[in-house]
This record gives structure tokens, C-alpha cells and sequence, in this order.
């Protein structure tokens, strides 16, 4: 079933979001993103004449009601942004919220409270999602950051709706994308994957090494790589029990012809902080005292060289400290050289938490090919892995 040709008239769409939105301490949603893109999917429906459920899960709260993790907190931003008025349910499948979904009128929105707060949600309980399939005459898949998990409302839910299950144009759109990182013959294709360790990211720079021509590492597992080699790393972030296998990727990158770019400096501090001198040192000969908490000029140029004359880019993790001012310099040069190449006519796909959220702080995300709205969910699909929110649509 294809969303774009399907006609939402007179029907319930239930559609599972992905609302997990960052909120401050006054409860105000603090990066809007993900609400973002999942405008033009509600928009849809509501232009051909359906009504709208909306049904998200928001942070852990620990399987019961709690103000703290209310979805009630993001009405106000999300009002803001469709500029409609939004029927909020206090209890996803309580007798109250059946009765406002059983009649909508045409043109409504609904939002339902947190599927969390029940635990049958994360279990993938049958009778759970049977409850929740009663809220729509049509389910819409556009949770894609959700879409790695097995939970009720993401894949099971979806066998109560055999003919009448789409996906959203959020998760069409990240498909596409990351397909055609995998699926293309354009190159050079470079990734470029950093944050703190090695072992989060094994798999996904396995799976790269048979299709890139270029991997830059950078952030704190680029340390991992440098002592393995016998550098000096002083008191840098490192994963002893992986410098084997940082060793094995180095040369199985070489038998496989993928050029491996690790840091050739690093900017260095005594200590993990905003406050203390700086001192730019090359990676491998950091003193005892020091740890390098960023990229020094020099990488930043040799990576610079390799992104803006790539085809395809692909940024997983940044390049340092980049919450803090002093070091986030590698990370807002990647960016900027991300930002060149796509200029250039290059395809860049931006995924993974840490990377959304710096090409978010530089304000560069409308720069660049495709932002993705799922870390780990993105990150799987990448390594090849079945994604059961994908399956159940397709199956």
C-alpha cells in the first residue's frame, strides 16, 4: 500500500510518531525536530479528508502514568507547528479516549497519552496492540527512530490492519536515503564515523569496509586506533580490551583497498574541562597528564581534503567534546565540509544522535542531503538488519 496514492477520506489514520523530544526543566520542547518531520505525513491525511490518532512512547518512565513524561507537555509545540488545535488523551486505551476516537470528525487530531506508561508496550503484548488497533481504520508507520524495536505499536499492532498498513513519508524518506548510500555506484563514498568508543560502533564499521573508499574516525575512539598502534595517548578516553581489534579493522581495511583517515593532532587539556589551557599536540604524543578532547588543525584539513571531493557522505558521531566551546571546532569544520561537498552535488546522510545534534547547533541540517531521525534505528539498517517496524509494513 503506497501512502502518496492512498485515500485517507473519511478514515482514522492511527499513526505511530516518534515524539521522544528533548523538554527543559519548564517543559518546553527544546529541539523540535522529530515533531517536524512527521508535518507533511499528518498533513496528508488531513488534506484528503481523514482525521488523525497520533501514538508516541516519550522517554522511561517506569511503566505508569507520570507527569514527568507526559506527551501532554509537547501540545503546545505541536499546535504550533500545524497550527490546529490538538484533542489530547489522558490514557491511550482508556474507555475515555475509545470514546473521542470511535466518532472523529473528519480533520481532527488526536494525540494519545505516552504507550509507555503501560508495559505491555516494550513487551509486545497481542492484547495491547488489539487495543490500541481500535483507535484507527488505518495504521501509518512513521516512527523510524522506533522502528528497530518489537514493541506493540511498531510492528506487532500492524498484523491487525493486514490490508490497510503504510508507511509514513518520514520513514519512506529514510529508506530512500540510506538505500542510497548502500545501493549506489556513485564514488568516491566516504564515511565518517566518530564519538566516544570502538565497541558501539564495530558492526557498522565492518559492514562499511565493503562499500566505502574513505573512513575518517575521529572522536574518542580515534585513541583507541592511535594506541594501538603504539602512541601516546596520556589520559585520552580508550578501550584496552579493543586495540586488537582496532588493529584487525586498520588491516582489513588495507586488504579490502578503503583508505582509513585517523587524527594526525589533537587539542589537549589536563583535565575535561571549558576552563583550562589548551595545547595542540600530535595524536600519538600526548603527555601522561593530558587527554585530547578534539581534532587539532591538521586533521581538520586532511579530512576536509576527502569530504568535499567525495559522492556520497555518510556522518555517524562527532569529531570531539563538541558541547563544550573550546572543542567543539573538529566537529563544526566536519559539518561545514559536509555542507561544501553537498553543495558540490555530493549525497550526505547525517545520522545518529550526536551528529543531529551538532549539525542542529551549527544550524546547518537544511545544508545537507538528509537528516535522519533514528540513531540505532538508522545504524541497524545500515549493518543490514532486519528492522521489525519495516517488516511488519512490508510482510
Amino acid at each position: 500500500m503506497n501512502f502518496k496514492s492512498y485515500n485517507f477520506k473519511n478514515k482514522r489514520a492511527l499513526v505511530r510518531v516518534d515524539f521522544n523530544v528533548p523538554i527543559d526543566s519548564n517543559g518546553f520542547v527544546t529541539d523540535s525536530t522529530r515533531i517536524k518531520m512527521v508535518i507533511p505525513t499528518i498533513q496528508k491525511i488531513i488534506n484528503d479528508g481523514g482525521s488523525v490518532v497520533l501514538m508516541s512512547h516519550f522517554g522511561r518512565p517506569k511503566d505508569a502514568p507520570s507527569s514527568d513524561f507526559s506527551l501532554k507537555q509537547i501540545i503546545g509545540s505541536l499546535e504550533s507547528l500545524l497550527e490546529r488545535k490538538i484533542i489530547f488523551c489522558s490514557d491511550c486505551i482508556g474507555d475515555s479516549s475509545f470514546k473521542i476516537t470511535k466518532n472523529l470528525e473528519n480533520g481532527s487530531i488526536v494525540l494519545l497519552e505516552n504507550l509507555r506508561f503501560y508495559k505491555q508496550e516494550k513487551q509486545g503484548d497481542k492484547d495491547f496492540a488489539l487495543k490500541l488497533s481500535n483507535h484507527g481504520d488505518v495504521y501509518v508507520n512513521d516512527a523510524f527512530g522506533s522502528a528497530h524495536r518489537a514493541h506493540a505499536s511498531t510492528s506487532v499492532i500492524a498484523n491487525y490492519f493486514p490490508n490497510d498498513k503504510t508507511f509514513g513519508f518520514l520513514i519512506e524518506n529514510e529508506i530512500l536515503s540510506v538505500d542510497k548510500v548502500l545501493n549506489s555506484n556513485s564514488h568516491p563514498l566516504t564515511a565518517i564515523v566518530g564519538g566516544a568508543k570502538v565497541s558501539s560502533k564495530i558492526t557498522i564499521i565492518s559492514k562499511l569496509l565493503d562499500k566505502v573508499d574513505h573512513l575518517i574516525i575521529g572522536g574518542g575512539m580515534a585513541y583507541t586506533f592511535i594506541k594501538a598502534q603504539n602512541g601516546s595517548i596520556g589520559k585520552s578516553l580508550v578501550e584496552d580490551q579493543y586495540l586488537d581489534l582496532a588493529l584487525e579493522i586498520l588491516q582489513e581495511a588495507k586488504e579490502k583497498g578503503v583508505q582509513i583517515h585517523l587524527p594526525s593532532d589533537s587539542l589537549c587539556c589536563k583535565e575535561f574541562s571549558n576552563d583550562l589551557p589548551i595545547e595542540i599536540r600530535p595524536i600519538n604524543k600526548i603527555p601522561e597528564d593530558e587527554m585530547g578532547l578534539d581534532i587539532g588543525p591538521d586533521s581538520i584539513s586532511a579530512f576536509k581534503d576527502v569530504i568535499v571531493n567525495s559522492s556520497l557522505i555518510l556522518w555517524n558521531g562527532p569529531m570531539g567534546v563538541f558541547e563544550m566551546s573550546n572543542f567543539q571546532n573538529g566537529t563544526a569544520s566536519i559539518a561545514h565540509s559536509i555542507v561544501k561537498a553537498t553543495e558540490n552535488n555530493a549525497f550526505s546522510l547525517i545520522g545518529g544522535g550526536d551528529s543531529v545534534a551538532a549539525i542542529n547547533l551549527f544550524k546547518l541540517a537544511n545544508k545537507v542531503s538528509h537528516v535522519s531521525t533514528g540513531g540505532g534505528a538508522m545504524l541497524e539498517y545500515l549493518e543490514g538488519k532486519q528492522l521489525p517496524g519495516i517488516e511488519a509494513i512490508n510482510n
